[in-house]
């Protein structure tokens, strides 16, 4: 199957889907499609019950997709932008202290608190598996996805705020993530080659390295931009700035996500107030909303088919349910610590730790950084475990987050 023809059946399902979410079911975009390409999923394993022929055939469709590839090489660099595109500078100060620390600490202090307890809950059921393993898994389930959080933050109405310390915070935690990930699996796979100063030149050079190329990138585009006054070429210049920046920040071995969110914010806000006129600002939004619309419904289709070509051991449910409690417990550790670090108690209400705890949802890069695992690592494991927590944070966080926050809003 061509990579056409592979992208044509995922056009087609998303769009089928889109409508019958839209048209029946009603639910948050994400969800709605997520929920119906997992039934499907549901369906398809259970006729390959009756016909094995046909369930090979579908999974092999499903399997010839490299998920991680597509997503993290291709997918991410564009949601990050179109995300950071449309974040409010003025209104990410008000709370930049809590993006900035939740973005770091609190993704570090998960990564070893899932680690850590993922290792003695794997001894319980007599598997062994080597710690720094279980450190990947911790940090690939850490980050929240902000293209999930987005996409269900659209339509959940909260208070503006609030709003904005989850969606600053999933857009910066993710890339630290994959910096954190990548700096862990080097560790793994080069035992007793780094000490504690390359990983930290490693790190600052993944994460620094991609904020100061993304603002280089985002400030280059944004004095071309101010010498024209041409929203078709302006449209063009931001499209290049994803897609020359994204693959120029992978071969300097530096962090894109986090060039893309910084790039991103610049040319949403500088860009927009000194360069463009309202017309061409118009049009730059509705390009990058409609592009964000598009590749989410094709994320979340594909997260939802991603069921098919699972390999589930029976033990694997256990685990998986546990895990989804461990984490969320995690996340809590993970903020709360940083709130009273900084003593922010005036602004930090006990309410306000559990709607960032719930509101933590997982998604797409969680999976990606899974599947990009090698079998010696521990893949199917960790991959199995990450389905099962990402389909609950989803369903089930993202469906009631929205009430809760409403319910807590200060």
């Amino acid at each position: 199957m061509s990579l056409f023809d592979t992208f044509s059946i995922l056009i087609v399902l998303s769009a089928a889907f889109a409508y019958i979410n839209h048209r029946f079911i009603k639910l948050p975009s994400a969800i709605g499609l997520m929920l119906i390409a997992l039934l499907t999923s549901i369906g398809i394993v259970a006729i390959g019950k009756l016909s094995p022929v046909r369930l090979e055939n579908l999974t092999m469709v499903v399997a010839r997709i490299d998920f991680s590839e597509l997503l993290m090489e291709i997918m991410l660099g564009f949601m990050l932008f179109a995300g950071a595109i449309h974040i409010r500078l003025e209104e990410l100060q008000k709370v930049k202290l809590a993006v900035m620390l939740f973005s770091t600490i609190s993704v570090v202090l998960s990564t070893f608190i899932v680690g850590t307890a993922t290792y003695y809950l794997l001894g319980l059921f007599g598997m062994e598996m080597p710690y720094l393993y279980c450190l990947l898994f911790g940090s690939l389930i850490s980050p929240t996805d902000p293209i999930a959080v987005l996409g269900v933050l659209k339509e959940a109405r909260i208070a503006k705020e609030l709003e904005m310390k989850i969606a600053g915070e999933s857009l910066f935690n993710d890339g630290v993530a994959v910096v954190v990930f990548l700096t862990i699996l080097e560790v793994a796979l080069h035992p007793g080659a780094m000490g504690w100063t390359d990983v930290s030149l490693l790190f600052l050079r993944e994460a620094g390295g991609g904020i100061l190329f993304g603002l280089a990138v985002g400030y280059g585009a944004f004095l071309l931009m101010r010498s024209i006054d041409n929203y078709k070429v302006e449209v063009l210049l931001s499209l290049a700035v994803v897609m020359g920046g994204y693959a120029l920040a992978y071969r300097l071995h530096i962090s894109g996500p986090l060039a893309m969110v910084a790039a991103g914010i610049l040319i949403g806000n500088h860009g927009k107030r000194y360069a463009m006129s309202n017309l061409t600002a118009e049009y730059v939004d509705k390009f990058w909303e409609l592009l964000d619309e598009v590749l989410n419904a094709i994320l979340f289709v594909l997260i939802g088919l991603e069921l098919v070509v699972l390999h589930i051991e029976p033990s694997y449910v256990t685990l998986g349910a546990i895990s989804i409690v461990m984490v969320l417990l995690a996340r809590y550790v993970s903020i709360w610590v940083p709130a009273q670090i900084i003593r922010l108690r005036g602004e930090f209400t006990q309410r306000t730790v559990l709607i960032l705890t719930w509101g933590g949802l997982r998604g797409g890069i969680s999976i990606a950084l899974a599947l990009s695992l090698t079998p010696e690592l521990g893949k199917d494991l960790w991959v199995t475990l990450t389905y099962f927590i990402v389909a609950f944070s989803i369903l089930v966080q993202g469906l009631t987050i929205g009430r809760l926050a409403r319910g807590g809003a200060e």
